[in-house]
């Protein structure tokens, strides 16, 4: 199996299924990224605050893949945002991969508190410019922060990595995204396993001799997003995997959006990190 591939805005193309290795800790990290690779993941997101990047780095080290092969996002913790943070902080998370050059960089949070993100962004766009990143962009920001950026100018992002599942479907953001030739990026696109119980989903997953997980990564497939499931089992690696596979009619993915109660598992992007 493969995983069908989007056309960022700047031409990269990125796989629309990864590996997301969020709370997976760091000494597991190499071997359970390693399972992925071998099941056949070719994206990978990790970030300075999962403190798993050296593993990440290492599994695809070990692997037989090239390093052309494999996709792999970081992303910018709060504290290093700024100019020269920045550069400092892309350097420190190279140095951790192991790698030349990084697939994609992203502002983790918009921390409208700093208020030090368009800062930020230069200095990205100064790594981008540099060569020593192949795509820009940014997760959890709302539509007045990248409409700021877009105001002074700026690059747009290929892609805006924010919170999204059946019970929070972003409809506003998804719409400015389709406006900007900005990719969506689901994290939490299971709710945390919130949705998987819910009866549409259960329904449609016997319908599709599929697990409700499954039906709801097709969800996010068939809405265009780049989805990033995470997962410590094998089995439901592989599983999850598999979701390309699943096919949902157009009523059946409006039945699953017709879900949305805006309900987060996870921190708002207007307090975080308060």
């Amino acid at each position: 199996m493969t995983t069908p591939t989007l056309d960022l805005n700047n031409g990269v193309s990125i796989p629309q299924l990864g590996f997301g290795v969020f709370q997976v800790p760091p000494k597991d990290t190499a071997d359970i990224v390693t399972q992925a690779l071998d099941v056949g993941y070719r994206h990978i997101d990790t970030a300075l605050a999962y403190h798993n990047e050296q593993g990440v780095g290492e599994a695809i080290a070990s692997s037989s893949l090239s390093r052309d092969d494999v996709f792999v996002t970081t992303k910018l913790w709060n504290y290093d945002q700024g100019t020269d943070a920045a550069f400092k902080a892309f350097d420190a998370s190279l140095e951790r991969l192991g790698f030349d050059v990084l697939d994609l960089y992203l502002i983790h949070w918009p921390a409208p508190q700093q208020d030090r993100y368009v800062d930020t962004w230069k200095a990205f766009e100064q790594l981008y410019a540099d060569g020593r990143i192949r795509a820009i962009g940014v997760s959890n920001f709302r539509v007045e922060d990248l409409q700021r950026l877009l105001d002074l100018g700026l690059t747009v992002p290929v892609v805006n990595q924010i919170e999204l599942h059946p019970y929070l479907t972003q409809d506003e953001l998804r719409i400015f995204h389709d406006k900007h030739e900005i990719v969506t990026e689901a994290w939490s696109p299971i709710a945390q396993g919130a949705v998987l119980d819910d009866p549409v989903i259960t329904e449609l997953a016997r319908a599709k001799d599929a697990t409700p997980a499954q039906v709801v990564i097709a969800w996010h497939l068939a809405l265009g997003n780049v989805v990033i499931p995470k997962s410590v089992t094998p089995d439901r690696i592989a599983e999850n995997f598999a979701s390309t596979e699943v096919e949902l009619a157009g009523d059946e993915i409006d039945a699953i959006s017709a879900l949305n109660r805006n309900e987060r598992t996870g921190p708002d992007p207007w307090e975080f990190p308060g």
